[in-house]
């Protein structure tokens, strides 16, 4: 039996007579109710889609160590730990990944910058379609766009040790085959992709800017994956700069950015001479993510990307 002596202000460590009964004791601390949901789930050995479980056995018995379980990831919830750290899992683009405190936690404004990926894939030539992940950290990005589209080449890179052995323990739970690369943004390219470059280059890269009063309520998160210098742009200027050398004839660069820095990413494209450069809403009608197309003389037959969901600019 754990300690129990450091759930100061908790209940009594004696379990709730019901499962309903531990889930408002859950909600009494402070959790909202989706989370006291997805907690209970998970002490009581349940997967957290079956939320459906819960109503039909809310009268049933609460076992001691579930209730014991539950506290203990209810102190870690009011901390502030994400609920995904907690169930050791999240879900992105229909799949179900493994995080834990070496990557950040996808989030579903994300699944904007994979959409917009797949529709600028789609039709195109399957044999020589190609995609690089930049800052993969879980994989997510990569793993939604192989699981969608087989056919298509992906590659993910990441600088941290750690978040690539999560990215690859989710391929290997998912079978998907993403080839992994460690690297400074594309510094780390230049040795192991000397060929043609890639048809599209995404990323969702740090983008919050250095103090930030958003920043505590991300304390559990690495600050590596969300910090990017005084205007949150630092990294989005390196990937813009060295992209045009590993895209191939037209290829396109996507960027996921902060809800208010559409404007100044675009604008880093059109300098550095991306053309047909836009933005694409998130489901709340956020400029979320903005692109551009590195021309060249061959033309690999991509199609134009804007239509009315998009932010057509200049």
């Amino acid at each position: 039996m754990s300690d129990m002596n450091d759930l100061s202000g908790m209940p009594s460590p004696s379990a709730p007579p019901t499962i309903v009964d531990a889930q408002r004791a859950a909600m009494a601390l402070g959790l909202d109710r989706l989370d006291a949901q997805l907690l209970l789930l998970h002490a009581l050995g349940r997967g957290w889609n079956d939320r459906a479980w819960l109503i039909s056995h809310d009268a049933d018995p609460m076992p001691g160590h579930a209730w014991e379980a539950l506290l203990l990831q209810c102190v870690r919830r009011v901390a502030g730990e994400p609920v995904a750290y907690l169930l050791g899992e999240k879900e992105f683009h229909g799949l179900a990944l493994q995080v834990d405190a070496r990557v950040l936690v996808p989030r579903p404004d994300t699944e904007t910058l994979v959409d917009w990926t797949l529709d600028l894939l789609r039709d195109h030539s399957p044999a020589a379609s190609s995609v690089l992940d930049l800052g993969t950290g879980s994989g997510a990005i990569a793993l939604a766009l192989k699981h969608a589209r087989p056919d298509v080449q992906v590659d993910a890179l990441d600088a941290s040790a750690g978040a690539l052995a999560v990215a690859q323990t989710n391929t290997q739970r998912l079978g998907l085959d993403v080839r992994f690369i460690q690297g400074d943004w594309l510094d780390g390219i230049d040795a192991t992709r000397p060929d043609a470059g890639y048809d599209l280059i995404v990323s969702n890269p740090p983008y919050i800017a250095e103090g930030d009063p958003h920043l505590p309520a991300l304390a559990h998160e690495p600050l590596s994956a969300l910090v990017a210098g005084a205007d949150g742009l630092d990294d989005i200027r390196r990937i813009v700069q060295a992209a045009p050398n590993h895209l191939r004839p037209n290829g396109w660069l996507l960027l996921e950015h902060g809800h208010d820095q559409a404007a100044a990413v675009r604008d880093l494209l059109e300098a550095r001479g991306f053309v047909d450069v836009i933005s694409r809403d998130d489901l709340a009608g956020i400029a979320r993510c903005s692109g551009g197309r590195w021309q060249a003389i061959r033309n690999r037959d991509f199609p134009d990307p804007r239509g009315a969901e998009r932010v057509a600019v200049k």
